[in-house]
């Protein structure tokens, strides 16, 4: 059964504002759905439901290159780079308490709401999944504090092996910071994500991500001490 056919017919609303896309080179777009839309999915889709915590940085690296925001992503089990959270039984829990249920188990601290819904997009694949992707912004404190408390969590060290934080420059050479993170290997729909947060909360310009996601399809250099300065 198609997306459609699944949700049903949707009550006549008018013309709708389009939906954003990311609009990056070099990265296959995801079917972006409103909230709504996810919601009437038929019982034949899971739900899964992510979250960015992040907080603006004033922080300079080596007294020189702006850090702008620090942004929290996890190192999982499998070797993958994610963001907390997980799957949400929505027979049982609202997708706001499904993700708090998981994020207290990998956080311990913080508690969303619908007022921190960013997106959601249907996920390429064999499984009908539809991500349904959360940002919170905090203190720079607040995220600290996150950050220790992950560390005595339920999961850490099992399904979370620890907290990292994204470096969102850019330095001369063209692919430390940003473009050596991106190069990693990303779970789901993650990197997708990412991406997409730092476009439309305006963390990163566009034309910067569109720049570090071009640097990581180049083929890599030795590495070297990149002490530089930043693009």
């Amino acid at each position: 059964v198609g997306m459609t056919a699944a949700m049903g017919p949707l009550p006549a609303m008018g013309a709708l504002p389009p939906l954003p896309t990311l609009g990056v080179p070099g990265v296959p777009e995801l079917k972006p759905l409103t909230r709504y839309e996810a919601m009437r999915l038929g019982p034949g889709w899971s739900h899964s439901c992510h979250a960015m915590l992040y907080a603006p940085n004033p922080g300079m690296l080596f007294g020189r290159i702006p850090l702008r925001y620090a942004v929290l992503m996890q190192m999982r089990f499998d070797g993958l780079l994610g963001f907390p959270g997980g799957f949400v039984d929505r027979r049982y829990w609202s997708l706001e308490d499904g993700l708090n249920r998981v994020l207290g188990l990998g956080l311990g601290c913080v508690r969303l709401t619908e007022a921190d819904y960013l997106c959601s997009h249907l996920t390429e694949g064999p499984h009908r999944v539809v991500a349904h992707f959360y940002a919170r912004q905090l203190t720079l404190e607040e995220l600290h504090t996150i950050e220790i408390s992950a560390v005595h969590s339920r999961d850490h060290g099992m399904e979370v092996m620890g907290m990292v934080r994204v470096p969102l420059y850019t330095q001369k050479d063209r692919m430390g910071g940003l473009p050596n993170f991106l190069a990693n290997s990303f779970v789901g729909t993650a990197k997708f994500q990412l991406l997409f947060a730092l476009k439309i909360l305006n963390m990163v310009p566009e034309e910067k991500l569109a720049e570090a996601v071009a640097a990581t399809l180049r083929p890599k250099k030795a590495a070297i001490d990149h002490t530089g300065g930043a693009a």
